[in-house]
């Protein structure tokens, strides 16, 4: 039986030092004792020789790695491993660059399994949220007063996000986070996400942007007024958003000093994984770990993601 409590890489490398030692685990930590053909969840299934496995149903062979972000893949599981255990246990993440040199490979094949792990980082990225939720959005992009004359933006001040990306994030306090990229801040934009992810009646915090206006129609909606530099509600103390504001340096700092450049179309990605991070920032690594090799069923292709 496989020790669970791996606490460090040295720990993680001599517990699934072979491809076979992977295999098992990873039949046993998203199977147990029951395969399940990726074809036909409900079909009978007939074990073969090694680790292959036959569909009844549909008559096609397939192991625990098909359908999942290490199908069709000749990296050995012990890369694939160690790489989960790295990006899930850094704080910040781990760049294509540092990983390829970790692992030796190219920084091509890295770049390829770290979208393929965030991809599966969405699980922790879909909850109800309830309670007392703070609202809030931020841009992520470069500072134009930083850059060169010739690359700066004009009429990209205050909420003008010619030059950024704005992402909307919801928290729950005590509770787990959500954030989604988003095409703008307006209301119709932001409110149908909000509706989706926190339970009608809960407390809702925002500042004063229009765009939450008329969310007290489903919501405890209180304001704290930025606009006016004020962060903490003169009258309740619990009235800030100083939760959400947190996590949004650590999001723009993992992605200033780690990933350098984020492009918009991959940015969810990036969000999702720092969203997986901090919603089990109090689990031990391990579990970190052992989640997402249990929800890592999510293949992601090249073309897809070069497209």
């Amino acid at each position: 039986m496989f020790s669970t409590n791996i606490k460090s890489v040295l720990d993680l490398i001599t517990t699934f030092s072979t491809e076979d030692k992977c295999m098992e685990y990873l039949e046993l930590i998203r199977w147990g004792n029951n395969p399940i053909s990726p074809f036909d969840a409900t079909s009978t299934v007939y074990k073969c020789k090694g680790y292959k496995y036959k569909c009844k149903n549909t008559g096609k062979y397939f192991n625990v790695k098909t359908g999942t972000m290490y199908d069709n893949t000749k990296m050995p599981l012990q890369k694939w491993f160690l790489a989960v255990w790295l990006v899930t246990a850094h704080k910040k993440g781990i760049s294509s660059m540092q990983l390829g040199r970790d692992l030796d490979i190219t920084q091509k094949s890295a770049w390829f399994m770290l979208q393929r792990i965030r991809a599966c980082f969405g699980i922790e990225n879909d909850s109800e949220l309830d309670g007392v939720v703070e609202v809030d959005e931020t841009f992520v992009g470069g500072k134009n007063k930083k850059r060169h004359h010739d690359k700066k933006v004009p009429l990209s001040q205050g909420r003008s996000f010619k030059d950024k990306v704005p992402v909307l994030g919801m928290l729950q306090r005590g509770g787990k986070l959500v954030c989604a990229v988003v095409n703008n801040t307006q209301k119709q934009s932001i409110q149908p996400l909000i509706r989706h992810y926190v339970k009608e009646g809960a407390k809702l915090i925002s500042d004063e942007w229009r765009g939450y206006n008329g969310l007290g129609n489903r919501y405890r909606h209180k304001i704290v007024n930025h606009g006016k530099k004020e962060y903490v509600n003169k009258f309740d103390s619990g009235i800030h958003s100083n939760s959400i504001e947190g996590f949004w340096g650590i999001l723009k700092r993992g992605l200033i000093g780690i990933y350098n450049k984020v492009s918009k179309k991959h940015l969810q990605l990036y969000v999702d994984e720092f969203v997986y991070r901090f919603n089990m920032r109090l689990l031990p690594d391990s579990d970190k770990f052992n989640w997402l090799l249990v929800n890592s069923g999510v293949r992601t292709k090249y073309k897809e993601l070069i497209q």
